[in-house]
């Protein structure tokens, strides 16, 4: 995927979540089914994410460089992406497990500004993905906590692919 791909998706990604979750009455976010997170703990886990990666993404290139290293094999599309990422997923479930139960419900007076700093920090990660050169996005690594090192524009991908996975999660249990 090209730069301008990249972020068309991640902009059609946030969307697709954006016009679910203003749809929502206020009562969803406080809840979820039995075990699982609620809408607001979805919303919460997207902006930490997200914003995440853009404060990784201010740092100058050279010390991406320096702390991460440069990638050693071929760079992987967005599906490949994907499908490693649910396998990584389903593979460590224990683990997810105990991640999700770690995150705090945020109160149904955080919804605003949440969904505010999520608008945001999307329009960042689109901003600075038009605006890195190619070869930063397909050389520079950075730590996932589950994926392990990725190039840039991969993690970008992963990204929007994680948005869409929670959008349709919420979509198909609330």
């Amino acid at each position: 995927m090209n730069k301008e791909s990249i972020a068309e998706t991640l902009e059609t990604k946030h969307q697709e979540l954006f016009n679910w979750l203003e749809n929502q009455p206020d009562e969803k976010w406080l809840e979820g089914p039995d075990g699982k997170w609620t809408v607001g703990q979805h919303t919460l886990h997207l902006v930490k994410s997200i914003r995440l990666l853009n404060n990784a993404l201010s740092f100058p290139s050279f010390l991406i460089k320096y702390r991460y290293g440069t990638i050693n094999r071929e760079l992987r599309d967005y599906d490949a992406v994907a499908k490693r990422y649910n396998d990584k997923l389903n593979a460590n479930l224990e683990k997810a497990k105990e991640f999700n139960s770690s995150l705090k419900k945020p109160p149904l007076a955080q919804k605003n500004d949440l969904l505010t700093t999520l608008k945001i920090q999307n329009k960042k990660l689109q901003y600075k993905t038009r605006k890195l050169k190619d070869k930063n996005l397909d050389t520079l690594l950075l730590p996932h906590p589950l994926m392990g090192k990725m190039a840039i524009r991969e993690i970008i991908m992963w990204t929007a692919y994680h948005t869409g996975h929670h959008a349709t999660t919420l979509k198909n249990n609330y």
